[in-house]
């Protein structure tokens, strides 16, 4: 191999006076026939501790013949992993977001404390997706990003179900619906092996978007955690990033304004999470990338929503895979005119001869074509007003898009599902849960189960929830997330009382408290921040270097 594909490496092991580094290598097995040739580092988020991400090192180890095939030298290192759904409803959910910082942080470290010559980032659980494409976006050392792949649909009393129904039953559990014996046999069932959440939820939806934006290889994502198919797609990415290196592709190459613009339609043709707002405006922001909340509804706007997926849909990743997979949603996004097809991807072809490619399964349901879409627009909304003058992400792949009510307020998620649980929430009421923020969770935890708490107790239809913290990919009804400035920071969430009337109003895209600026400014003046969750720590330090919501809630 020359040195300009050792173009970090060579100054880390070459010469007499690295004598000494060459010679740990050695301690670790390594020859001198390895040393010679490019490292590339293969950045793990394996963890024993969820099965979104448990299977990961079966593919690391496949990664790195591909890296060995392709005349690299891979080393393989690990980072944290945080599991959304085990940690949900408890104080572990503040640590989620955190950790996406932390996941980006520690591969940069390690690449640059290394002189890594190119990356393969392996993820699977929410935050390692995102939180893997930031470090490669900083580091722009010719890299890829390989998704672990979806769970497959466990099956309960005859029908497919997802975690999501294991959330939902617990709703229906507490308002009677289900008796403990089905739920634990839910439970039982709904989790059949390794991969990540098997709707269109957080996991899937930023799978797709980065396979679409081009910093994974197109085909790769959709595949199955366990089809045997994942490991051919793995040892592939290995051979990939070697001829990525050869050509001087770099991830800032890749992302550019118009591939986050594929990706934000890729959202919103999904129905995907609004967890991909926050994620999509982090990474722009480390690639140096000009792009705010505003653009996220001008293009869903613009944008027919023709996936029928899980949570508003009927079907799961795998069905998507079974139908054609991402390759199908690019074609589609193409044929609406909502791509840009000259978008460079890391295969080195283009994403609109990537879409030309796509094959589609005779008969399936599951991705509708732009001349018959499920609706007209696409399955985000950013909405304003007086509780929301920097905005706040709405889902909007469901029915209703209008609601007027009574505030219910919760200065924390725990006390709102409590009260969902013992069926004080009403129909009619605005849940209002606060000081979930960036800053004031500290985290923004997301509130699935209080949402799928309110689905399973029968009142998703006609109850709605705003928060300054987040929601999962999972949730369904109206729900405003998000909401900017938050309570911790003066926002005007912080004023709201209960019996305040509350109207969400997606198709004017407001959010508003019907109250004058003068009230909503009296009684910011006489309120005062709680004191912070965490004084110190991670949590802590995070906290004090946070942003807002509406730029990413990214760390400065």
């Amino acid at each position: 191999m020359t040195t300009l594909l050792r173009h970090k490496s060579s100054a880390l092991l070459d010469g007499p006076d690295r004598a000494p580094a060459r010679a740990y290598f050695k301690a670790i097995g390594f020859s001198d026939d390895d040393l010679a040739r490019p490292l590339i580092g293969i950045a793990n988020t394996w963890i024993e501790l969820m099965p979104c991400n448990y299977h990961l090192r079966r593919l690391a180890e496949r990664v790195k013949a591909g890296v060995r095939a392709g005349g690299g030298t891979p080393v393989e290192f690990n980072t944290v992993a945080i599991s959304d759904g085990i940690s949900m409803g408890t104080e572990g959910m503040r640590t989620s977001l955190v950790s996406r910082e932390v996941i980006a942080d520690s591969i940069e470290l390690v690449a640059r404390g290394y002189l890594l010559d190119g990356l393969v980032a392996i993820s699977g659980c929410d935050k390692t997706i995102p939180g893997a494409v930031m470090a490669l976006a900083r580091l722009d050392l010719p890299s890829l990003m390989l998704y672990g792949g979806s769970i497959l649909p466990g099956e309960f009393e005859g029908r497919p179900v997802t975690i999501q129904d294991v959330f939902e039953a617990v709703g229906a559990y507490h308002s009677g619906a289900m008796s403990e014996a089905r739920l634990r046999a839910l439970e039982a069932s709904a989790c059949p092996g390794p991969g990540a959440c098997g709707g269109q939820f957080t996991a899937n939806t930023m799978a797709m978007v980065f396979e679409i934006m081009g910093i994974s290889p197109m085909g790769s994502s959709d595949v199955p955690a366990v089809d045997a198919r994942k490991d051919d797609v793995a040892f592939e990415a290995g051979e990939i990033v070697m001829r990525v290196l050869h050509d001087d592709i770099h991830p800032r190459a890749l992302i550019t304004r118009a591939s986050l613009e594929n990706a934000i339609a890729a959202v919103a043709a999904s129905g995907g999470s609004t967890n991909a707002v926050l994620h999509l405006l982090a990474v722009a922001q480390e690639a140096g990338v000009a792009l705010d909340i505003n653009d996220f509804e001008r293009i869903s706007a613009r944008t027919p929503l023709m996936a029928d997926l899980k949570p508003g849909g009927r079907f799961t990743a795998v069905d998507l895979h079974r139908a054609g997979g991402v390759r199908l949603m690019a074609r589609r996004l193409l044929d609406a005119g909502v791509l840009h097809g000259d978008a460079p991807t890391v295969t080195g072809r283009s994403i609109g001869s990537e879409a030309l490619d796509a094959t589609e399964t005779p008969g399936q349901q599951v991705v509708r074509s732009a001349a018959d879409p499920l609706r007209a627009w696409g399955g985000l909304a950013i909405l304003k007003g007086n509780l929301a003058p920097e905005g706040c992400v709405v889902k909007v792949g469901h029915d209703r898009l209008h609601h007027r009510g009574p505030a219910r307020t919760f200065d924390n998620e725990e006390d709102a599902f409590a009260a969902i649980r013992d069926r004080t929430i009403v129909p009619g009421d605005v849940v209002v849960i606060r000081y979930e923020g960036p800053v004031g969770g500290p985290g923004m935890r997301e509130m699935l189960a209080v949402t799928a708490a309110l689905v399973g107790a029968g009142l998703g239809e006609s109850v709605a929830l705003i928060t300054d913290g987040r929601f999962s990919g999972a949730t369904r009804g109206l729900m405003a997330g998000h909401v900017a400035p938050e309570a911790a920071r003066g926002g005007p969430i912080a004023a709201v009382r209960d019996g305040d009337t509350i109207t969400i109003n997606v198709p004017r895209r407001r959010l508003e408290i019907e109250l004058t600026a003068e009230e909503i400014g009296r009684r910011l003046a006489q309120w005062t921040p709680p004191p912070p969750r965490y004084a110190g720590g991670v949590m802590g330090k995070y906290a004090r270097l946070v942003g807002s919501a509406s730029l990413g809630a990214v760390t400065q």
